[in-house]
């Protein structure tokens, strides 16, 4: 199934993957306002208007995962 996810919602879950991937290196700096920002992101996912409509199955939520690590790797070649 394809699932036609707003673009805040999918920019959410890319800025949630690029905090965490920066949480993830060896000695981050500035570790207290990224574990916040994190959180703040998960909550902007989590609760967002898009899973009150009737394609929000866990399945749609995986996908939208997929969807921004696919459009941060095109994203990291580009760079």
């Amino acid at each position: 199934m394809t699932y036609l996810f707003p673009d805040d919602l999918v920019r959410a879950q890319r800025d949630w993957l690029a905090t965490y991937q920066h949480l993830a290196q060896p000695c981050p700096r500035h570790t207290t306002a990224l574990r916040r920002r994190l959180l703040d992101l998960g909550a902007q996912v989590q609760w967002h208007a898009f899973w009150s409509t009737p394609p929000s199955t866990p399945a749609a939520r995986v996908e939208l995962r997929r969807l921004a690590h696919r459009q941060d790797q095109r994203g990291t070649r580009a760079a």
